[in-house]
């Protein structure tokens, strides 16, 4: 096979290429329909149709009620602080209720907000996860207090692709009393993503997961859930959220949004079964592992570890042949520690340095898996040939 300016994108779980219609929709609204919308002219109230209609597929992606919020924020990370700060507002710095629970694994946004609170004075509770790579909701049960005041947990884990038990989670919280939020960067667009069914409170997204713009989110509150803003000044957003809207990218995000709720059988089946050829191959080899099963996972994601080969190796190997993947998440792809997830999945202190995730999205071939397959082999076989662990 010609190697020479071959590219492969496999690292879909950082970010995702911008869907090309989500481009069309968006382009008009930069130098031809450019009004601030909050203007009383023709030139901001052009603008109105397409931010409800952009809305309408945000809140049709989620199942959420007409009564429900969805506010427009520049990311997850901001709105996973919101929801965290928000609660430390409204309860937690009265000291009645002064814990948080989460877990282990989540994104650096959350675990490095929720450790700014504890400097604060609340306590948290991180919740391990076994073998599997998920949360046992019995380990959720126990640790819930007369002092629990929210429940922050992913719906996707964004290395291993496990899914959590949501709807679980969202039940016991439910009953309790106690508000749930759920970070579902990694869910949305490749399994079904219900509030309603969930019972959550608040629900973090972000849209340049799912083939819109970076620099671009969501925060999803339920009707009558009481949040205190992160941002004062104009009355944007219902005042939830001051700022002049940003008009391409919330079509963007809306027609992203669409085509991900359209295409949810495509990432079940066909991505599934890329990922699935990819994986296949790559078991094939001695000592390589796949983390968690893959019932467990959404369809685009599989981290394996191989047995004496370094992760950052392993990346440098690949890159060189144009293929893109990770160790884990982009957002602390600089830190060269032990993968965080696989020492909480209890993976040997060696296997925890040997991760790659590999992330596929609708947009990747079958062509671009079979090239990823022989460079797999071709740079475990070079690496390990030099190897002093192996």
């Amino acid at each position: 096979m010609n190697h020479s300016n071959k590219r492969v994108y496999l690292d879909n779980n950082a970010t995702t290429m911008l869907d090309p219609r989500a481009k069309e929709l968006m382009e008009p609204y930069f130098c031809e329909k450019y009004g601030n919308p909050n203007s009383l002219h023709s030139f901001g109230t052009e603008t109105h149709t397409v931010i409800r209609e952009a809305f309408n597929h945000l809140y049709e992606g989620i199942n959420a009620h007409d009564e429900d919020d969805i506010i427009i924020t520049s990311c997850a990370t901001e709105s996973n602080n919101w929801v965290l700060k928000g609660v430390y507002f409204d309860i937690l710095r009265f000291g009645e209720k002064n814990h948080i629970i989460t877990t282990q694994v989540e994104h650096p946004a959350i675990l490095a907000t929720c450790r700014f609170l504890e400097s604060l004075g609340v306590e948290v509770t991180y919740l391990p996860v076994g073998e599997n790579g998920t949360l046992n909701p019995k380990d959720l049960e126990a640790a819930i207090t007369d002092k629990t005041a929210l429940v922050s947990i992913m719906w996707a884990n964004n290395e291993t692709g496990i899914i959590f038990p949501i709807e679980e989670i969202g039940a016991i919280c439910k009953k309790r009393g106690i508000l749930f939020h759920t970070d579902a960067v990694q869910a949305i667009g490749k399994i079904p993503v219900d509030v309603q069914k969930a019972q959550v409170d608040f629900l973090s997204f972000s849209g340049h997961k799912f083939h819109a713009p970076k620099g671009i989110g969501g925060l999803y509150i339920r009707k009558g859930v009481k949040l205190t803003p992160l941002f004062h000044g104009g009355e944007h957003m219902g005042g939830r959220r001051s700022g002049t809207l940003n008009v391409p990218y919330i079509v963007a995000l809306g027609e992203a949004m669409r085509q991900a709720s359209l295409h949810l059988d495509f990432e079940r089946n066909n991505v599934r079964h890329l990922r699935d050829r990819l994986e296949d191959a790559l078991l094939e080899i001695p000592d390589v592992f796949a983390v968690g099963h893959r019932s467990l996972r959404v369809p685009n994601t599989t981290l394996v570890s191989i047995r004496g080969v370094e992760g950052e190796a392993m990346l440098w190997d690949l890159n060189k042949y144009g293929i893109a993947c990770s160790t884990g998440s982009a957002c602390a792809s600089e830190d060269l520690e032990a993968n965080p997830v696989m020492s909480a999945i209890g993976a040997d202190k060696e296997l925890a340095h040997t991760a790659i995730r590999i992330s596929l999205s609708r947009f990747t071939t079958q062509e671009e898996i079979d090239y990823t397959i022989e460079i797999f082999k071709k740079s475990i076989a070079r690496l390990r040939s030099i190897s002093s662990s192996y």
